[in-house]
């Protein structure tokens, strides 16, 4: 494969694709259709390579490399015709995906490869608006990205061999360690999460314990390093909605329906971190230090 990758989205995981990507080495076009949120990503991104410097594991010059290897583009058809990778990293929602997918198709070269980073999406549906479904994968990061060294790599229906293994060792060259995975709601990683984290907000909701509590016995008994409810905000409680539904819809098991407090608290715009308030008050810090005020006895 060629060094020229195109990421779409410059949210929080598209920025920390385009990161990774571009500390590697690549040549970088980060597309989003808001130019303020293209300079909000090159400014997260700098400040995460000064965190970096900081601990001592990058130097000025990797720096300013890492930099210079990103473009920002407002229009997917001026980053796309020389891409050898799209990876799309725009909003879990599949109509969205779609949309997306059908114009990467189209405006990409013959030869590219186009992966998404969906954490629930059947990759085998993506593929379907494209007229290339063998060249179509998952590449499901963590947050944050440049930290965490999963990366799932899901192969659709008809996803090629040559595909997945190209995919699979440039994983390899971005320092994570890619993971293969089948094509069923959830994979891997939220199949097993979200059902915890629901259960989790249920156990509150039937006032076995409060948030702090919850969150304690998981951290400590469990030794999970942020305890669940955490973690939900974290993660976005409308994305946890977002993905137990497509579970919920993919199984038709009501082992995956999303607790009514969690559909009330996404419906209400408390939606964790970003939104300044979930299980726990962001207003003054980041950290989850405070419980919001709605689960205080």
């Amino acid at each position: 494969m060629n060094k020229n990758i195109v990421v779409i989205g410059a949210g929080t995981m598209g920025n920390g694709i385009a990161h990774t990507f571009a500390q590697s080495g690549f040549q970088v076009s980060l597309v989003d259709v808001k130019q303020e949120n293209l300079d909000k990503a090159l400014k997260t991104i700098t400040t995460n390579l000064d965190r970096i410097i900081a601990k001592g594991n990058l130097t000025e010059e990797e720096k300013a490399n890492t930099l210079g290897n990103i473009t920002t583009f407002t229009d997917l058809k001026d980053a796309a015709p020389n891409a050898d990778l799209i990876v799309e990293a725009a909003t879990e929602t599949l109509d969205l995906k779609l949309r997306i997918f059908a114009q990467m198709d189209e405006l990409s070269p013959a030869h590219c490869i186009l992966a998404t980073n969906t954490s629930s999406i059947s990759i085998t549906q993506i593929a379907a608006a494209t007229k290339r479904p063998e060249k179509v994968i998952g590449m499901h990061f963590m947050n944050p990205v440049p930290i965490m060294k999963l990366v799932e790599i899901i192969k659709g229906y008809s996803t090629s061999k040559e595909t997945f293994n190209e995919i699979f060792e440039l994983s390899k060259k971005l320092g994570k360690v890619p993971t293969e995975v089948n094509d069923y709601p959830g994979f891997v990683a939220n199949r097993i999460l979200m059902p915890m984290i629901n259960e989790a907000i249920e156990t509150l909701y039937n006032g076995v314990a409060g948030v702090e509590e919850i969150d304690t016995v998981m951290k400590l008994g469990m030794a999970h390093p942020m305890g669940p409810l955490q973690l939900a905000d974290f993660i976005g409680l409308d994305v946890c909605l977002a993905i137990l539904n497509v579970m919920y819809d993919g199984f038709k098991n009501p082992k995956y329906a999303p607790n009514p407090l969690l559909v009330n608290m996404v419906m209400a715009g408390k939606k964790g971190v970003k939104s300044g308030e979930g299980f726990y008050d962001y207003s003054e810090s980041k950290k989850a230090e405070k419980v919001s005020k709605m689960f205080l006895k």
